[in-house]
């Protein structure tokens, strides 16, 4: 897959996200599809991998850093991490958050 100029793409599937349909799309562009589920304030941070990473959020709401910029991430928006990007993830939603995520 080429890279994206922009990492957030806003409502790039629409609610509610249907997670078979995520995985289908993601498959396509040869992306694996896994579920993650995050209590309030959980946060991952300063991770890289070797590949490429595709999230969106089935339910709730992230905060992601990618490159030093933070951004929001809502139910249906997709999120492209290109491999070496140093980025970290937080639910910053009162409630569980659902997202997927994916690697080339």
């Amino acid at each position: 897959m080429a890279e994206k100029s922009q990492p957030l793409e806003k409502g790039g599937f629409p609610a509610p996200v249907n997670r078979a349909a995520v995985a289908a799309d993601w498959r396509l562009r040869g992306f694996s599809c896994d579920l993650f589920t995050d209590p309030p304030g959980r946060e991952w941070m300063d991770f890289t991998h070797d590949v490429n990473e595709l999230v969106t959020v089935m339910s709730g709401k992230l905060e992601m850093e990618l490159g030093g910029t933070w951004i929001v991430v809502e139910e249906g928006d997709e999120v492209f991490i290109p491999r070496g990007e140093r980025h970290s993830v937080r639910n910053i939603n009162d409630r569980t958050t659902r997202w997927l995520y994916g690697y080339d």
